[in-house]
């Protein structure tokens, strides 16, 4: 059990612990992001089209069951609006999967402010953070930087950078996100070990 200083809070003791007892399972997930971040910047056209079919089939799959849900109890309140929004899910869906090349300049848009807001969040967050998680706080900073230059220079280039932009935009963010899971993974590591050390001593 790693050691922890007695003047932390329980949200930053909380913190700690997990990232202390469960730094193997957190650096599996920021290597495997990092792996999925360089394929989609080598390949960001793929990438963007890849990423339209699997939100498409996401749509189709989840406004199909709820249509199976809906008829079959058509009685629950609100049945016209939920019938209304799991018709339009499948037919977006359709339509992703279908034409993915369209659809990706779509999610580009709404991906991109959704990096927005991602990008300040994070960045909030690793401001608030930088006594719990000291010297891997940075990683989370730039992380989040990263988002928000992305998307400006996204919609600096608007509509010339359409095509890419949505793979490159999700590869730099898996890449920047991963590694900043890494680090944390590794500090987490040397808690875990310096917890050990003093348990033992």
């Amino acid at each position: 059990m790693p050691a922890v200083d007695p003047t932390l809070s329980d949200m930053q003791r909380a913190v700690t612990n997990a990232f202390g007892a469960h730094w193997k399972l957190f650096l599996f997930q920021g290597v495997v992001m990092v792996i999925l971040g360089v394929l989609a910047i080598c390949a960001p056209v793929a990438a963007s089209i890849a990423v339209a079919i699997y939100v498409g089939w996401l749509l189709l799959i989840s406004g199909v069951i709820g249509l199976i849900a809906i008829v079959s109890t058509h009685h629950v309140h609100a049945f016209l609006w939920s019938l209304v929004t799991a018709a339009l899910s499948v037919a977006i869906g359709v339509l992703l999967v279908l034409m993915p090349v369209q659809g990706a300049i779509s999610l580009t848009i709404v991906l991109t402010a959704f990096f927005i807001a991602e990008g300040v969040f994070q960045t909030a967050v690793a401001i608030a953070s930088r006594h719990v998680l000291t010297g891997t706080w940075i990683w989370m900073l730039l992380s989040g930087i990263a988002d928000l230059v992305l998307a400006a220079i996204i919609i600096g280039g608007w509509p010339g950078t359409a095509v890419w932009a949505l793979g490159l935009l999700v590869g730099v963010n898996l890449l920047t996100s991963g590694w900043a899971i890494v680090v944390a993974a590794l500090a987490g590591r040397t808690m875990a070990q310096t917890g050990a050390g003093s348990a033992t001593a």
